[in-house]
């Protein structure tokens, strides 16, 4: 798959992992669920887009945005949700990284629609991130403050 699409003025324009996710040079991004079958490329291009190296679960302060992989075998999304939610800023993004459908570990986008309002999270957008992988954005609704 070619990270080159079509731009607003008929151009080629190039995004990286990072840029497609929306992420910012200086945010702090916190990587939850790495295991040896994530994809590095990915991991690369959103440090790229950062310009630092992402945090761990350990981490102990406020993230922007926590990028958290997931495959179908890894037990209560729900729980692994609401963990995300602990470390993030107000305002932020959890994506949720899992595998496409039809590839080991793909979880039923349908299990994702469910668990999201159980953690207090809404869906609001699915990218593809690289051959293997999806992501998909979910934020806490607005506060009423």
């Amino acid at each position: 798959m070619s990270a080159t699409s079509g731009g607003p003025d008929g151009t080629a324009t190039t995004q990286n992992a990072g840029q497609r996710l929306g992420l910012k040079n200086g945010m702090v991004i916190q990587e939850l669920g790495w295991d040896e079958d994530v994809d590095d490329s990915v991991r690369v291009q959103i440090e790229d887009t950062i310009d630092a190296d992402m945090v761990d679960g350990d981490y102990g302060n406020v993230v922007d945005t926590v990028l958290l992989w997931w495959r179908d075998n890894d037990g209560d999304l729900v729980d692994a949700l609401v963990d995300s939610l602990t470390d993030l800023a107000d305002g932020g993004a959890i994506w949720l990284l899992t595998p496409k459908v039809g590839r080991p570990g793909a979880v039923d986008p349908a299990d994702v629609a469910e668990a999201a309002p159980i953690a207090g999270l809404s869906t609001t957008t699915t990218a593809p991130v690289s051959r293997e992988w999806s992501a998909t954005r979910l934020v806490a609704p607005k506060s009423a403050h």
